[in-house]
């Protein structure tokens, strides 16, 4: 769906909902997954953008993938993010196993 201003630049803040923390992102999109849309039974909501309360993160346990619609990569926390990378390694760790 079509976000009304888009979400651009540094400090949108994301909460985390499996942790409760808000990371500060950097982002550049106007456009999100409706959260109406999903299959509850296979997808979760792991983050949610606190400007407005759209999506910002979910994993799907079926498929063994997770995304977020922000960059991790950047710097604006600097390192609120990191923990993705991990994430992402072990995911990889697994798979192989």
């Amino acid at each position: 769906m079509k976000i009304k201003f888009g979400h651009r630049g540094a400090n949108q803040p994301v909460k985390n909902l499996s942790t409760g923390r808000v990371e500060i992102t950097s982002q550049n999109h106007g456009f999100a997954v409706d959260m109406k849309t999903l299959c509850r039974e296979q997808s979760a909501i792991t983050h949610i953008n606190l400007n407005e309360d759209s999506l910002e993160g979910l994993k799907d346990d079926v498929v063994h993938a997770f995304a977020v619609q922000y960059h991790p990569e950047a710097s604006p926390g600097p390192h609120d993010s990191a923990y993705l990378f991990n994430q992402f390694a072990k995911v990889i760790q697994d798979a192989k196993a």
